[in-house]
Formats: structure tokens, C-alpha cells, sequence
């Protein structure tokens, strides 16, 4: 059967939205692709319902706004930190929203807009826990993190060598270990440790130690030689701050678990 010319229009048209919207392209008629985490309470987490929560999230979410997507027009796809760059350099997603800390490294792969949080890496522990104020106390102490963690290597080879190291496949699992007693310690970027100690189900049982192992400046991940984009974006993210939007996403997602944000950073990238 032949199509009319008018159909056959219409279904290169068809075929141009469909594209736009697996590639994440820019323009209110496609789908924003955004990868984030999925299994960082207050970061970047999928919620049992399907829906997502956390500070990366809301940030992308006013990203898309300024970009000219509604919150229904943005799809989260996971991210894992080995696979962030692949995602962006084969337009998978359009930008990484995950926890991404710029690094020279990264930056050899990938171009960054922002920063737009400034995170360390802290210790978290039971609320009761007042023996452990510095790293040095996990001498002769057990801490738990998650296999090939950085955050554990720096505390256990530089800080405190005597510490045992208990290493799983998750921080939900740490949490749960720290719990029971069967550590006196977990170890992250603090932004994550609020996430954890914030949800609903772990409110007062933990707190953050307050330490400064570590400068991690996250940033937002997009394809190398994406100027416009990088520009777009740097913008949204000062006008999160100026409006007071940034500070509210703060509050709301990492809660009270003697957690001190810094203050929002100057935007760096693209300069």
C-alpha cells in the first residue's frame, strides 16, 4: 500500500521525536535523558514506588526546567561510577548528575559544568559514639565501606593503619553493620553519610563524626567539546542559588545528622 505524501511526512516526523527522546536532545517536544545514582538517599536514589529523591535530582530537575523540560519530560537512567563517561560520550544521557567530582582525569574524557556541591569525606557513626572525633581513633576499631573504596584506602593507609577494614558490596549494608555494632564506623563523602542517617527509618541513630578527609567538588558530567551546554547549564546552577533553590534542596535532602554543607561554589567551568 502506498503511503500519501502527507503520512509519510508525518512519520519522519514521528521518527525525529522518538529519536530526540532516546538521545536526551534539548527542546520541550523530546525527553531529557539524566544520569544519575540510584542508591544514594539524599543524592541520587530510586524510591521502592519508582519515583527519585535526593539533592542530584532536584538539581537536575531545575537544570531541565531552565532548559525548558517539565519534571515529566525528564527520564533518570543509573549511572555507575565506572560507566559514567561511556554514557556521555555514546549520548546515552545528555548530562551526569551522580555525585560526579571533577577531577584532571575526568576532565580528559568528559567536560564539566559547575561545581555545584562541595562534599569531604567524613566518618559516620552511632549517635551514642563519642570515642571517635578524629580518623586516628579507628586505630584498633573496624570500618566498613564499600569494595575498592578510595574514601577506606585514605583512612586506613594514611590516618589510621591500625584500623581493620570491613569492605561490602554496599553502603546500605554498612549501615545496617554499623547498626548492629559490627563496626564503629562507615566511611564516605558526607553528603552520602547525611543521606543515609536523614532517611525516615535511621532518624537519630546516627551522626557525622564533622571531618574534612578529602575535597570532592561535584560537578555536572556532559560530552567533551558541549559549550553551548556547558553555558545552559552554568547558568541554571547560578540561578539555583541566587533564587534560594539550592539552599531549600540542601535542607530537604540531608535533614539534621550534624551535617555542615559548605556554601554553594563559584561556577569555575567554562571559563
Amino acid at each position: 500500500m502506498r503511503v500519501p505524501k502527507a503520512g509519510a511526512a508525518a512519520a519522519v516526523i514521528g521518527l525525529a521525536l522518538t529519536a530526540t527522546g532516546c538521545g536526551g536532545d534539548e527542546g520541550p517536544q523530546g525527553t531529557l535523558s539524566v544520569g544519575i545514582k540510584f542508591d544514594q538517599p539524599g543524592v541520587g536514589y530510586r524510591e521502592p514506588g519508582g519515583t527519585f529523591s535526593g539533592f542530584d535530582v532536584d538539581v537536575a530537575t531545575y537544570i531541565g526546567k531552565e532548559l525548558g523540560y517539565k519534571p515529566e519530560q525528564i527520564s533518570f537512567k543509573k549511572v555507575d561510577s565506572s560507566d559514567r563517561e561511556l554514557l556521555l560520550q555514546y549520548n546515552e544521557v545528555k548530562f551526569v548528575a551522580a555525585s560526579y567530582s571533577i577531577s584532571d582525569k575526568r576532565k580528559e574524557q568528559v567536560d564539566f559544568a559547575g561545581p555545584y556541591f562541595i562534599a569531604h569525606q567524613d566518618l559516620l557513626v552511632r549517635a551514642g559514639e563519642n570515642s571517635i572525633t578524629k580518623a586516628e581513633d579507628l586505630n584498633n576499631k573496624e570500618l566498613c565501606s564499600v569494595t575498592g573504596s578510595t574514601s577506606a584506602q585514605n583512612v586506613k593507609q594514611t590516618l589510621a593503619p591500625k584500623a581493620s577494614l570491613l569492605e561490602l558490596q554496599s553502603y546500605s549494608e554498612c549501615i545496617v553493620a554499623l547498626e548492629e555494632g559490627r563496626v564503629a564506623a562507615m566511611t564516605t563523602d558526607n553528603s552520602i553519610l547525611a543521606g543515609y542517617a536523614a532517611k525516615k527509618e535511621n532518624a537519630g541513630k546516627f551522626k557525622l563524626v564533622g571531618l574534612n578527609l578529602s575535597n570532592e567538588s561535584y560537578g555536572i558530567g556532559i560530552k567533551k567539546g558541549s559549550k553551548d551546554l556547558q553555558a545552559k547549564i552554568n547558568a541554571a546552577l547560578k540561578k539555583m542559588v541566587q533564587d534560594g533553590s539550592w539552599d531549600a534542596a540542601v535542607k530537604k535532602n540531608f535533614g539534621s545528622a550534624n551535617y555542615k554543607n559548605e556554601p554553594a561554589p563559584p561556577i569555575t567551568t567554562g571559563s
